[in-house]
């Protein structure tokens, strides 16, 4: 299992018109750490810094995460028409016997 670490609710907002097509975008990201792994299967000692993007609401305020502990849910996996194996994190709380075996 991969915990996530939120830490804060601010949120970065990123807009502007996309280079190749010139169409506009309104992104909104939370600041997370993800406790991961080295390649031998052993927790790394730190957590690591990231950006997720997140989803809105239908008046198109951002949904962040409240501070606490989660893990990736399921519906984050996806495969690319090409294929491939993709992530786009959505986060599940974790409950209080899974922070614990963590």
């Amino acid at each position: 299992m991969i915990q996530i670490s939120v830490k804060s609710t601010d949120v970065r907002n990123q807009r502007g018109n996309a280079k190749a097509s010139g169409k506009p975008y309104d992104l909104n990201f939370q600041t997370v750490y993800v406790h991961t792994f080295d390649r031998n299967g052993k927790p790394n000692p730190y957590p690591e810094k990231t950006e997720i993007i997140l989803e809105k609401n239908e008046d198109g305020a951002a949904l962040y995460y409240p501070v606490g502990e989660y893990t990736l849910d399921p519906r984050s996996f996806y495969v690319t028409r090409n294929g491939d194996l993709a992530l786009q994190p959505r986060l599940v709380k974790m409950t209080p016997k899974a922070q614990a075996a963590g």
